[in-house]
C-alpha cells in the first residue's frame, strides 16, 4: 500500500494507509488495495457494522472497520492473534449454527465463509453444532434458497432493495429464530420479483442463494479461493 502525506494516512497494523474525506477505514484499506477480514460488508453496499468481523483495534478499544471513519494519525491494529481470535471464534459460530457441509455444497471454493476460515486457521467448529431445521425454497424456475446455510448477513436484503430496486428479502424474528422471508403473497420465492441476474443473488457469500442449472459450471479446484487465500483478492469481496 503506497503512503502520501501523513496528513492524509493513518497505520494499520504499522503501515501507512492513505485515505480520502469521508471514507472508513474498511474503504480506504480496500482502496490500497489492502484487507481486512469482514462478512457483512460489500464495496457496493452501505455499511452496517453487524457482524463484526471487521473489527481492529484503536486506542484500546475494539472497532468496526466498515463504519469507523478514517482520519488523520489514526494507528489501527487488524491482523493481531487476539483480534483474528476473537474473528475466528465468530465464524465458527456461524458454522455451527448452521448448516455448512462444505465438500457437498456447490458454493466451496467460491465462499466467502469458507474462505474465511481457513484465513483465520479454523480447523473445528469449537462450539456444538446446532443443525437447525429451515426450509429449502425450491419454487422458483430458476433459483434456490436454503435458509440453513444463510449467514443473515443481509447482503441480499441490502442488494435487492438499493441495487435491484425490488426489496424481495427481509429478516424476520429474534435471536436463534431469525430468518430470512420473502417479499411476495405466498412467502415464496416462484410468486416474488427474483431473476437470477438480481445483484442479490450473487452477492450472497454463502450457498443460501444460488443458480439452478449451473451446478459445477467452474470445476472444483479453479474457484476463487481452492488456492488463493481470500487477503490476496480483496477486489472480490
Amino acid at each position: 500500500m503506497s503512503a502520501t502525506p501523513a496528513t492524509t494516512t493513518f497505520l494499520l497494523d504499522g503501515r501507512p494507509v492513505p485515505f480520502e474525506p469521508g471514507q472508513t477505514i474498511m474503504q480506504a484499506v480496500q482502496a490500497a488495495g489492502g484487507y481486512i477480514p469482514h462478512l457483512c460488508h460489500h464495496a457496493d453496499l452501505p455499511p452496517i457494522g453487524s457482524c463484526k468481523v471487521c473489527s481492529v483495534r484503536i486506542k484500546g478499544r475494539l472497532v468496526a472497520s466498515c463504519t469507523y471513519p478514517a482520519s488523520a494519525g489514526l494507528e489501527v491494529e487488524s491482523e493481531q492473534d487476539d483480534i483474528n481470535a476473537d474473528r475466528k471464534r465468530l465464524i465458527q459460530m456461524l458454522f455451527a449454527e448452521g448448516n455448512h457441509h462444505c465438500p457437498f455444497c456447490e458454493k466451496s471454493g467460491n465462499c466467502h465463509l469458507q474462505a474465511l476460515a481457513y484465513h483465520l486457521g479454523m480447523q473445528d467448529t469449537h462450539f456444538v453444532q446446532v443443525y437447525p431445521q429451515h426450509d429449502v425454497d425450491a419454487s422458483h424456475p430458476d433459483v434456490l434458497l436454503d435458509r440453513s446455510r444463510c449467514v443473515l448477513c443481509e447482503l441480499c436484503v441490502r442488494a435487492s432493495r438499493d441495487i435491484d430496486g425490488k426489496s424481495v428479502f427481509a429478516m424476520a424474528g429474534r435471536g436463534l429464530q431469525t430468518h430470512l422471508i420473502i417479499n411476495s403473497p405466498s412467502g415464496q420465492l416462484k410468486d416474488s420479483a427474483i431473476a437470477v441476474s438480481d445483484r442479490a443473488m450473487s452477492i450472497c457469500p454463502v450457498g443460501a442463494l444460488m443458480p439452478k442449472h449451473q451446478g459445477f459450471k467452474v470445476p472444483i479446484g479453479e474457484r476463487l479461493y481452492d488456492h488463493t487465500d481470500i487477503a490476496q483478492r480483496p477486489e472480490d469481496t
